[in-house]
C-alpha cells in the first residue's frame, strides 16, 4: 500500500462490464513524508467515499483489482482506505522546507528540518525492533503417528 492525495477525477461514459457505477480518481503518489513522488495515475475507488484533495492509500497490479467488488476487471490502481492522521515515528524527519500536513501529527523529538535518514531499527516500534543475532525459536516437529493397527484376516466360512 502506498500513500496518495486525490487530484481530480475522470469521466468515463463507456466503461468496461464490471466497472459500471466505479468513480475513477487522478491520484498523486507520495512518500513517508507526504512529498509527491512519481507521476500521477488513475485509481478505481473501491471504498466508494474519496474525493479531491483528500489523502488515501492505494494498491497497484492484482491487489488492485482484488480491491474491487467485481474481482476480474482491469484495474491497475485502487483505493482502498482513506486516511484520517498520519503520525511519523521520533526520528523520522521531514525535509527542509515540508510543511506538515492537517491532520499529522510528530511525535515528541522528531523535527521539521532535513537530516539523515534514521537507521531500520530505530524507525520501528521497540517492541517490533529486532536485535542482530538474537535467537528465533525453534519450531519443533511434529509429533510422528503411529502406524494403523494391522488387519486381521477372517477365518474361512464366515462373513
Amino acid at each position: 500500500m502506498q500513500l496518495a492525495r486525490v487530484i481530480g477525477t475522470v469521466v468515463a461514459t463507456v466503461k468496461t462490464p464490471g466497472l459500471e457505477g466505479v468513480k475513477l480518481l487522478v491520484i498523486q503518489p507520495l512518500d513517508r513524508h507526504l512529498v509527491p513522488v512519481g507521476g500521477q495515475v488513475v485509481a478505481a475507488d473501491a471504498v466508494h467515499m474519496a474525493g479531491p484533495g483528500e489523502l488515501v492509500y492505494f494498491v497497484a497490479a492484482r491487489e488492485a483489482a482484488e480491491a474491487m467488488p467485481d474481482r476480474f476487471v482491469p484495474v491497475d490502481h485502487a483505493i482502498v482506505g482513506i486516511v484520517d492522521a498520519v503520525t511519523l515515528l521520533a526520528g523520522g524527519e521531514l525535509p527542509a522546507g515540508a510543511e506538515l500536513p492537517a491532520g499529522a501529527e510528530l511525535p515528541a523529538g522528531a523535527e521539521l528540518q532535513a537530516g539523515a535518514e534514521p537507521p531500520p531499527s530505530e524507525a520501528r516500534p521497540a517492541s517490533t525492533a529486532r536485535t542482530a543475532g538474537a535467537a528465533r525459536p525453534v519450531r519443533k516437529a511434529p509429533p510422528t503417528r503411529k502406524p494403523p493397527p494391522a488387519r486381521r484376516s477372517r477365518p474361512a466360512g464366515r462373513p
